[in-house]
């Protein structure tokens, strides 16, 4: 009797074992994936600072990953460049060198896009044949695998809304590229997250964690608001703080009609708009780490909580001085970056409520 409990003990610590490598294999795949989803978002950004992103004009997703190899393809490209009219208005007499600034931007961009495709998609099918993914992330990396590919549509999407009327593209498509990008970058971080070994300290609340939810919430809404800013170039419009355009609450925020089109195409209200999200995001993630302190001292939420507060703090800092410097490129990714880092721990930090899935010893009982 005792020898069957011990070979059966046996079983079972392999069985939990292998179940945590298994876990530690992902997790770790999904920390590349965000490595790489960030350096995407920040090339991105550097695109669009660099007014790069209407450089290919063409959407070629499987032959476009190879560039110009020759001054007669370099000719090709920059002639079809020249037919849109941001090269007719905006830059007119560029030449062939000029043009190869913004190309490398674009395509560097495209590349980093295609490589994430390879990154996510491989490991996922080894992980899968090998049946190293548990039951209950499976339909969800497979739609983060979706999202991803329609992703690369949604792209060309928006950078054709530049080629034929505009000068820039969509500010409306731009926020759509990136929020889709955040949701799958948040949806890596969740479940990287879920992966993870958990603390057993109790939960201050339930008030804390609709908080931190909250929190992640509103820390991707107002991403989408900074996206609406970046299309209009609102952030080089009102280069004043605390004041914009010599008062708190400026004037003429709702000069278009209807009344709300402005929250999308007047750059005075975007930019103010996103002022005010800062405003209350900043407010919540205080009043957040005060409930967490106050209900669970020393608790690992509580710590989180100051942690994301602090990120927070920074990440508006990092607001104003690019706001105030008229938003040099460096301060500009600084601040785009930041914006990641405070959505991906907001995330984790609401995740990290809800605490671990299923014990392994429950899941390698039952399984």
């Amino acid at each position: 009797m005792t020898s069957a409990m011990t070979v059966d003990e046996t079983a079972l610590r392999h069985k939990i074992d292998q179940l945590e490598s298994n876990r530690r294999a992902i997790r770790i795949w999904l920390g590349v994936v965000l490595l790489t989803l960030f350096c995407l978002v920040l090339v991105g950004g550097a695109t669009r600072l660099t007014d790069s992103g209407l450089s290919i004009t063409e959407w070629k997703p499987i032959h476009g990953a190879i560039p110009p190899l020759s001054a007669e393809e370099w000719d090709e490209e920059f002639a079809l460049y020249q037919k849109i009219p941001e090269y007719e208005q905006v830059n007119k007499g560029m030449t062939v060198e000029e043009f190869k600034t913004i190309f490398w931007w674009e395509w560097g961009h495209r590349l980093l896009a295609r490589s994430i495709g390879l990154v996510f998609a491989l490991p996922l099918l080894y992980f899968w044949v090998s049946g190293r993914i548990e039951r209950r992330v499976k339909l969800p990396l497979l739609g983060l695998l979706a999202l991803g590919g329609f992703q690369g549509f949604i792209g060309w999407w928006m950078v054709s809304s530049g080629l034929a009327e505009r000068v820039d593209v969509s500010q409306y498509r731009l926020a759509t590229h990136l929020v889709i990008a955040c949701l799958i970058f948040s949806g890596c971080v969740w479940i990287m997250r879920a992966l993870a070994p958990h603390s057993d300290d109790p939960v201050p609340s339930s008030g804390a964690r609709k908080l931190a939810a909250t929190l992640a919430v509103f820390s991707l809404f107002q991403i989408y608001l900074g996206a609406l800013v970046a299309g209009l170039d609102a952030g080089l419009a009102y280069n004043t703080w605390p004041l914009m355009d010599g008062a708190l609450v400026p004037g003429d925020l709702f000069v278009q009609s209807p009344a709300w089109l402005n929250l999308f195409e007047n750059a005075k209200t975007v930019q103010f708009v996103h002022r005010l999200g800062a405003y209350v995001l900043f407010a919540v993630a205080l009043w957040h780490m005060i409930q967490c302190l106050g209900q669970g001292p020393g608790t690992t939420h509580a710590r989180r909580s100051v942690v994301l507060f602090a990120l927070i703090t920074l990440q508006a800092a990092l607001g104003i001085t690019t706001l105030v410097m008229q938003v040099p490129l460096h301060a500009a990714l600084a601040h785009q970056g930041g914006a990641l880092v405070v959505l991906g721990f907001a995330v984790a930090h609401w995740r990290g409520f809800l605490g671990a899935y299923p014990s392994q010893i429950a899941i390698a009982e039952r399984d």
